[in-house]
C-alpha cells in the first residue's frame, strides 16, 4: 500500500461486544465490572502498536432508532436487551478513548456502520491506507483496493483481514455484492427478513449466476427449483428491501473531517489514572509503570521552628501531631521525624531530639493532651514498637475525610488538603520520590514537609469536624470509627501466629500433588510437555485430543480458566489441568506469600487493616490479605491449620455472623416473608424456594434452594437476567421469570430496591443505619448507563454498609468487654462477617457466652442477629 496517511476506524459497539462476551464477568475494587473496558483497551493497544494509525477514530451507535427503521419498523427488532453488565462499562470505554486522545463519534439516527462508511469512502478517495476493525461480518461490503476490513475472531486480539481478494475468496463474491447476498439470505441479529428458505450457499450461488438481486429477481424463470422460484416471486419486494436494510450508507451526515481523527499518540499520565481506577495493573505495567511523580503545588509561607530543645509552649493541647515513618510496614519501623501545630505556632522535632526527651515521651502518652493526626493507627502501631503508647488522639483528618467522601484516594495529607482547598503541603511523592528511588530528603526538607503537615492537620480538622456534624455522622466518627482505628491497631500489632513448618510441610505435599498430578497428565496426553506452556498445552489439547477449540490468540488456542471450564466433563485430562493450576497458584501465592511476611523474631504474621478503602465501609487487609485466601479449595482450607494460638494450652475461637447481609435486608425492607423467614429460625433460602416455586418445605428440591439462594444474595445487587443466567446455567428468560417470581414473592424487598432509588435521587446519596454515606453524583445522569451503575449501588451500599457497621460496632463493643472482664484472650483478625479469636482453655466458655452477646446485640435490628461459633487448635478446626 504505502501511502501518507493510515485511517483506522473501529466499529465501537462491536468490538465491546466481543471484548464483553469473551471475557469472563470482571470486577474491579469498587464493585464496577469491566471485562468489556479491558477486552477493548487489549484490543486497542495492539491495534497501535501493530498499525501506528497517523489518523484514527472510533464510532459508536447513538441510539436504538435509525433511518433503516422507516423502512422496517422491526429492524433489529428480535435483539435481546443488552445485558446492563456490559451497558454500565461504555461510559467507561468512552471515557478510556479521551484518555486515549482517540477521536470518538456518534451520530443520530445513524449507525456506527454508516460513520465508518462515510469516512472510509471519503479517505478511498485519496492518499490514505484505510483499516477498519470489527466484529460484524456486514462491513466487508466496504472493502476496497485502499479499505481492509479487519474481523475479530473468537476471542478478542485474534483478527482476520479482508482484502478484496481474501472475500473473493472466503465467499466467491466482490465485496459490494455482500449486500445482494445479505439481501437474499436475510440476517437474523439485525432482524432483515431476507427470504424465507434462502441460506449463504444458495445466495452465493445466485449472486454468482446472475451478479445482483436485482438481475436474480429479473431472470426467475431462469432459476432451477420450483420451490426457489416460487419464494423469489412471493418475497420480491422483501428482498429489495433487506438490501437496502443491509446497505451500509456512505454518505452520512458526519461533521467530521477526516483531518480531525487526525493521531499524535497518547499521554502515560492521561492513561495510568484511568488504568489504576479500573484496576488494569497488568496492562499499567505492559505500559512500563505508572503515573509521573506529582510536581510541587505553590504553597503559602509558613513559619516553623526546627526545635533544638523540648519547651513546655510548644506541648499544648490540643496541637496536631506528625510521626513520620516511610515504610509501609509500619510495625516496629523507623520513625523520622515529628512535627507539631498548636495556638503557640508549629515546630519540627528530630527524631534524635524526640528520643532524649522524656517531657515530651510524657507528652505522647498523655490521655488528657489531646492530638489531632492524620492516620492515627500507623502511628500508634509505629510509636508502640518504640515502647510509646500513644493517648489522648481527638481527631483523625484521614478517617473524617473517608467518611465524608469514601469514593476519594486518602494516603495523603495532601490529598485531603487539596479537597478542601487548603493547598500548603506537598505530596509524600513530591518530598520522598517513589518504589525504588524512594528515599529521606536533607532535613531542612523534611523539616519544612513535616511542619507543612502538621500545620495543614490543624487546620483541617475543625472544618472537618463541623461537616461531620451537618452530616449527622460525629457518632459514626467519634464512637465507631476513631475507637476502632485502635482496635485495629493493637491486633495489627499482636499479630497472628503461624507455624511456618506447616505452610513448609503443606508446600512440600502440595508439590509432591503438582508432580503427581503432572504425571497423569502426561499420561493422558499420551506425550511429556511443559503444562505451563499455553502453546504447549493449546496443541495437546486441541490438536492431538482434538477438543474443541474455543478462543484463539495470537500466539495459538487460548488455555485461559474459562475456556478450560467450558471443556470440564469433556475429557478426563481438563479436569486435572484446572487442579494442577489451582495447586500450583496455592503454592506460589498463599504458601510462598505468606511464609515471607512471617516474623523471624516473633513467628507472627502482623497484616495491615484498611481502614479506609472500601466505600461500603468494609474493612480489608494488606501484607498479608487473608481476606482471599481460597477457602473453596480444601487444599485452600488446610492453608488455615497454620494459624494458631500463640500459646501452649490456647485454642483458636471463630466467631461468624449468619446471612447478616439477609437480615440486615429484611430489617430495612421491612419484607412480612423475610421477617418471618428469621424470626421463625427458618432456613431463608428454602423459605424463598417455597414462595417462588410455590411448594411446601417438604417439596423444595437441593436444585430450587440453589436457584432460591443465588437470587437472595444476588437481588439487592442488582443482579439482571444475565448475570443470574451464568450463575445458575439456565437461559435469560428463565433468569427473567426467576426474579419477576421473587420480586412479587418478596413485596417489602422491591420495594426497598425502589425507595432507595428514589432516596438517592432524591439527596444524591445513600446511608446505611449508623448515617454512613455513599455518594452516587451519576444516579441521575442522562447516560443510562452511568445511572445503572449507580442504581445498583444505591440498593446494595445501605446493605453491605450496615452489615459492616455492625462488625466494626462489634469489635469495639469485644475489645472494652474483654478489657472489662480481665480476660487474657485477644482479638485477632477479622475476616468479611468473621472474628477470630485466641483464647486459654479455661476462658473458651465465658468467651463465647461474651462473644454471642456482644456481636448479636452490636446493634438493634427488627429480626434476631445469629453468631456461630467454633474452635480448636487452628482457625481451620474453628470452622
Amino acid at each position: 500500500m504505502g501511502k501518507s496517511n493510515k485511517l483506522v476506524l473501529i466499529d465501537g459497539n462491536s468490538i465491546a461486544y466481543r471484548a464483553f462476551f469473551a471475557l469472563p464477568l470482571l470486577n474491579n475494587d469498587k464493585g464496577v465490572y469491566t471485562n468489556a473496558v479491558y477486552g477493548f483497551t487489549q484490543m486497542l493497544l495492539k491495534i497501535l502498536e501493530d498499525e501506528k494509525p497517523t489518523h484514527m477514530l472510533v464510532a459508536f451507535d447513538a441510539g436504538k432508532t435509525t433511518f433503516r427503521h422507516k423502512t422496517f419498523g422491526e429492524y433489529k427488532g428480535g435483539r435481546q436487551k443488552t445485558p446492563p453488565e456490559l451497558s454500565e462499562q461504555f461510559p467507561f470505554i468512552r471515557q478510556l478513548l479521551d484518555a486515549f486522545q482517540i477521536k470518538r463519534y456518534e451520530l443520530e439516527n445513524y449507525e456506527a456502520d454508516d460513520i465508518i462508511g462515510t469516512l472510509a469512502s471519503h479517505a478511498a478517495d485519496g492518499d490514505w491506507d484505510v483499516k477498519v476493525f470489527t466484529g460484524d461480518k456486514d462491513l466487508l461490503q466496504l472493502v476496497t483496493p485502499d479499505v481492509e476490513v479487519v474481523l475479530t475472531r473468537k476471542g478478542i486480539t485474534e483478527v482476520e483481514a479482508y482484502t478484496v481478494e481474501q472475500v473473493n475468496e472466503r465467499y466467491g463474491i466482490t465485496p459490494d455484492q455482500i449486500i445482494d447476498m445479505k439481501g437474499l439470505m436475510g440476517d437474523p441479529s439485525d432482524n432483515i427478513p431476507g427470504v424465507p428458505g434462502v441460506g449463504e450457499k444458495t445466495a452465493i450461488k445466485l449472486i454468482k449466476q446472475f451478479g445482483s438481486i436485482e438481475k436474480v429477481l429479473d431472470s426467475i424463470d431462469g432459476i432451477s427449483g420450483a420451490k426457489l422460484k416460487e419464494r423469489l416471486t412471493e418475497n420480491k419486494d422483501q428482498a429489495l428491501m433487506s438490501k437496502e436494510l443491509a446497505t451500509i450508507t456512505k454518505e452520512a451526515p458526519v461533521e467530521i473531517s477526516l483531518d480531525e481523527t487526525n493521531y499524535k499518540g497518547f499521554e502515560n499520565s492521561l492513561v495510568f489514572p484511568l488504568f489504576k481506577e479500573l484496576g488494569f495493573n497488568s496492562l499499567l505495567e505492559r505500559l512500563g509503570g505508572d503515573e509521573e511523580i506529582p510536581q510541587e503545588t505553590e504553597k503559602e509561607e509558613l513559619t516553623y521552628k526546627n526545635a533544638t530543645s523540648i519547651e513546655p509552649d510548644m506541648l499544648k493541647s490540643p496541637s496536631s501531631l506528625v510521626v513520620e515513618t516511610l515504610t509501609e510496614d509500619y510495625h516496629k519501623a523507623k520513625i523520622h521525624g515529628f512535627a507539631l501545630s498548636n495556638e503557640s505556632g508549629t515546630f519540627y522535632i528530630s527524631s534524635n531530639l524526640a528520643e532524649k526527651s522524656e517531657d515530651f515521651k510524657a507528652w505522647l502518652e498523655d490521655e488528657n493532651q489531646k492530638k489531632k493526626m492524620f492516620d492515627a493507627k500507623r502511628a500508634h502501631v509505629a510509636l508502640h514498637g518504640q515502647g510509646i503508647t500513644l493517648n489522648g488522639i481527638e481527631f483523625d483528618v484521614q478517617l473524617a475525610s473517608y467518611l465524608l467522601n469514601p469514593s476519594e484516594s486518602l494516603d495523603d495529607v495532601a490529598d485531603v488538603a487539596k479537597q478542601y482547598g487548603k493547598l500548603n503541603v506537598d505530596a509524600n511523592e513530591a518530598v520522598y520520590g517513589k518504589g525504588a528511588k524512594k528515599k529521606l530528603p536533607e532535613e531542612d526538607v523534611l523539616a519544612e514537609h513535616l511542619s507543612r503537615k502538621a500545620h495543614t492537620i490543624f487546620r483541617l480538622s475543625d472544618i472537618l469536624a463541623e461537616k461531620l456534624k451537618e452530616n449527622e455522622q460525629s457518632d459514626l466518627f467519634y464512637h465507631l470509627e476513631m475507637p476502632l482505628a485502635l482496635v485495629l491497631a493493637k491486633m495489627e500489632e499482636y499479630g497472628v501466629k503461624v507455624k511456618a513448618d506447616t505452610l513448609q510441610k503443606m508446600g512440600t505435599d502440595l508439590e509432591l500433588q503438582v508432580t503427581s498430578l503432572e504425571k497423569e497428565i502426561h499420561d493422558l496426553a499420551g506425550v511429556a510437555f511443559n503444562i505451563n506452556s499455553p502453546k504447549q498445552l493449546g496443541e495437546i489439547l486441541f490438536e492431538k485430543l482434538n477438543l474443541p477449540a474455543i478462543k484463539k490468540t495470537k500466539t495459538g488456542y487460548s488455555t485461559s480458566v474459562d475456556v478450560l471450564e467450558k471443556l470440564e466433563g469433556k475429557h478426563e485430562i481438563i479436569n486435572k489441568i484446572l487442579i494442577y493450576r489451582q495447586l500450583g497458584k496455592l503454592k506460589s501465592t498463599y504458601i510462598e506469600g505468606l511464609l515471607k511476611v512471617v516474623k523471624e523474631d516473633t513467628g507472627r504474621i502482623h497484616t495491615r487493616f484498611n481502614q479506609v478503602l472500601a466505600q461500603t465501609g468494609r474493612l480489608s487487609s494488606i501484607d498479608p490479605n487473608l481476606q482471599n485466601i481460597p477457602i473453596r479449595l480444601e487444599a485452600g482450607r488446610k492453608i488455615r491449620h497454620a494459624f494458631v494460638a500463640s500459646k501452649p494450652g490456647w485454642k483458636i475461637l471463630a466467631a461468624d455472623y449468619s446471612q447478616i447481609e439477609l437480615r440486615v435486608l429484611a430489617h430495612i425492607s421491612q419484607d412480612e416473608n423475610l421477617i418471618e423467614a428469621f424470626k421463625t429460625e427458618m432456613d431463608v433460602h428454602t423459605k424463598t424456594a417455597m414462595d417462588v416455586f410455590h411448594v411446601e418445605e417438604g417439596e423444595v428440591t437441593s436444585e430450587m434452594r440453589r436457584h432460591a439462594k443465588a437470587v437472595n444474595f444476588g437481588i439487592v445487587y442488582g443482579i439482571s437476567d444475565y448475570g443470574l443466567s451464568q450463575s445458575l446455567g439456565i437461559t435469560r428468560k428463565e433468569a427473567g421469570e426467576f426474579i419477576k417470581s421473587y420480586l412479587e414473592s418478596f413485596p417489602g424487598v422491591q420495594q426497598y430496591m425502589k425507595d432507595s432509588i428514589t432516596d438517592a435521587k432524591q439527596n444524591g446519596y445513600v446511608s446505611t443505619l449508623l448515617h454512613r454515606r455513599r455518594y452516587l453524583p451519576e444516579i441521575n445522569s442522562r447516560n443510562f448507563n452511568l445511572r445503572s451503575f449507580a442504581e445498583r449501588t444505591a440498593m446494595n451500599t445501605p446493605i453491605q454498609g450496615t452489615a459492616a457497621d455492625i462488625i466494626k460496632k462489634a469489635m469495639v463493643d469485644m475489645d472494652q468487654r474483654l478489657s472489662e472482664e480481665k480476660l487474657e484472650a485477644k482479638m485477632l483478625l477479622t475476616v468479611h462477617d468473621e472474628l477470630i479469636f485466641e483464647v486459654p482453655e479455661e476462658e473458651l466458655q465465658k468467651l463465647e457466652q461474651i462473644v454471642c452477646e456482644v456481636m448479636e446485640q452490636a446493634v438493634e435490628l427488627d429480626v434476631p442477629l445469629k453468631v456461630d461459633v467454633n474452635w480448636g487448635d487452628s482457625w481451620f478446626e474453628a470452622k
